[in-house]
């Protein structure tokens, strides 16, 4: 799964690749295509298809986590030894193999997008369905694009990232809009999706709950506080959705009430995360593993230090969280415990609401005592253990602006003495890939790969 079908442009003797002329792999995607219901749940299959693939598979968890001070490097994999140096260039494979992926999600929902309003043998609530989860799936995909090459409003930000919003036949040039254009893009597909989506329908398909879920994700990384509070409660407050009561159950089995929305694995759609952590003696390659300071800072009582293991041959400490053999993990995309995190640093920000029972509720459910008080470093240190190998750490570090500061000297095992430092503030942002600026004159490179 973890290359799609790549579409070669053809011009003189030069082959190079275009992702915004790609149809997708294993799904019917084109709108000429989607012209009654069992076609266009077809295209919808192959959407959550597109996400399962390199995307929410594992690379965007990959990035966020050895980027930052939570996973590190530890084996020969070059494309994972550059992020965690923060040395990384416009050919890493895993950054280009990510757009990639998150662009094929953007065309499979611009063809249900425009196709699902012409089915004449669905009903209104079908159409309205398939459109809101496309739309929900776009905004995903554009707001995870824009956090890894465009940065974050007010944090740390130049240009946007491009924004097809229309199937994709033949080659496009889309340029870089402005971030906050970017940002209102995000904004616009996840209101809309809101308006169409179902309130309930599984926690592997996209809701109501997810959408206000996302939308109160997205409010605290553009800074409306008071929108990511009432947001995040609409989500605590909805009966589908709970904290449980034994932490290790969310990842020891599937679809708790934990989740709000959920990637779906099994047998016959694998993801890769459990390749890249677990060690080769239990058939993973062992690339990937816990920082060892991180691992320290947990609490022996803390119950969220059961999800590691330590590989006595490797000498590294490693997330169990995604560990059943076939790969067959399912991946958290949104869960309630962010929610009242969120909801925490929101009302911490706008000195309303009680951000510290938030807190507690998250602490008193890893069997750790409540704090008297809370600060936003609290919050942001129960975030990077409760959601850690979930990719949010580096992200949160950046729209935080605390990145320069908390990464200035990172030990690692690859080269011990020798600490990651990354003190060159356009690193925040990843490299545009060099095959995409190969083909569209109309793409600018961040900063720091120019």
């Amino acid at each position: 799964m973890k290359n799609l079908l790549y579409i070669f442009i053809l011009s003189l003797s030069i082959m190079a690749c275009d992702v915004f002329d790609v149809e997708p792999e294993a799904s019917i995607s084109d709108s000429s295509a989607i012209t009654n219901e069992s076609g266009l749940n077809a295209a919808v299959a192959g959407l959550y298809s597109q996400m399962q693939g390199s995307y929410y598979g594992g690379d965007l968890f990959f990035l966020a986590d050895v980027t930052s001070d939570v996973a590190q490097s530890v084996g020969t994999w070059d494309f994972y030894r550059e992020m965690d140096t923060y040395v990384v260039n416009a050919d890493n494979t895993e950054v280009r193999d990510l757009w990639e992926a998150i662009y094929d999600v953007v065309n499979q929902a611009n063809n249900i997008i425009e196709a699902a309003p012409n089915v004449e043998d669905a009903n209104q609530a079908a159409k309205d369905q398939a459109q809101g989860e496309a739309l929900f799936a776009r905004g995903l995909a554009f707001f995870d694009a824009a956090r890894v090459w465009g940065g974050v409003p007010g944090a740390y930000n130049e240009l946007g990232i491009p924004l097809p919003t229309e199937p994709s036949r033949e080659a496009t040039y889309p340029s870089r809009p402005s971030i906050g254009d970017t940002y209102a893009q995000v904004e616009a597909d996840l209101t809309q999706a809101l308006s169409l989506l179902p309130e309930t329908g599984g926690r592997g398909r996209a809701t109501k709950g997810a959408a206000r879920a996302l939308l109160a994700r997205y409010y605290l990384y553009t800074e409306d506080f008071s929108q990511a509070s009432n947001f995040a409660t609409q989500v605590i407050d909805d009966s589908n959705f709970s904290l449980v009561d034994d932490y290790t159950s969310i990842f020891t089995g599937k679809n708790t009430s934990e989740s709000v929305f959920e990637m779906q694995f099994d047998n016959q759609n694998t993801s890769n995360v459990r390749f890249w952590y677990a060690p080769g003696a239990i058939g993973g390659r062992g690339e990937l593993a816990a920082h060892d300071d991180f691992f320290a800072s947990i609490d022996d009582a803390d119950e969220r230090k059961a999800l590691f293991a330590f590989d006595d041959v490797g000498g590294f400490t490693y997330p169990i969280k995604y560990i059943k053999a076939g790969n067959i993990d399912n991946t958290h995309v949104i869960r309630i415990a962010e929610m009242y995190l969120i909801r925490a640093e929101a009302d911490l920000q706008t000195g309303s609401g009680d951000p510290l029972a938030d807190i507690n509720a998250v602490r008193n459910r890893a069997n750790l005592p409540s704090l008297s008080a809370v600060t936003l470093d609290d919050i942001l240190a129960e975030r990077r253990i409760e959601l850690a190998f979930e990719g949010h750490r580096w992200f949160d570090l950046v729209r935080t602006g605390k990145a320069l500061e908390v990464l200035s000297s990172v030990p690692r095992t690859n080269t011990p003495g020798d600490p990651a430092k990354l003190n060159d503030p356009s690193r925040q942002l990843f490299p545009i890939p060099n095959s995409e600026l190969n083909v569209n004159e109309n793409l600018v490179q961040n900063n720091a790969y120019q």
